[in-house]
């Protein structure tokens, strides 16, 4: 994260990161990590306003379209992280964030 020009915490459970949800700007969540369960990760921190990114396997079409509708901007690949992670958080992290999907009208 240093390396993309923020400051990275690392968190490992869902109680840990509702803590700082309000000194944060963005969290990058891992799909496939043992100790939380991502989704549920995204949706808390999409819930407050929190930009979320997520990183997971290529080939899980269902995980990855679970954490969109959860709340992820964008989910990558492990292996794009791998290859060119500096540059690509450095990029999300200056994009603007994502306008939120329209709601229900009453």
């Amino acid at each position: 994260m240093q390396a993309a020009g923020g400051a990275g915490r690392r968190l490992r459970s869902v109680e840990a990161l509702e803590g700082v949800l309000g000194e944060v700007d963005g969290v990058i969540v891992d799909l496939t990590a043992r100790a939380y369960d991502g989704v549920a990760a995204i949706g808390i921190a999409a819930g407050e306003d929190v930009r979320v990114l997520a990183v997971g396997q290529h080939d899980d079409q269902e995980l990855r379209a679970r954490a969109r509708a959860a709340g992820a901007e964008r989910v990558l690949a492990y292996r794009k992280l791998f290859e060119d992670g500096p540059a690509t958080i450095a990029r999300w992290l200056a994009e603007a964030p994502a306008a939120p999907a329209p709601g229900p009208t009453a």
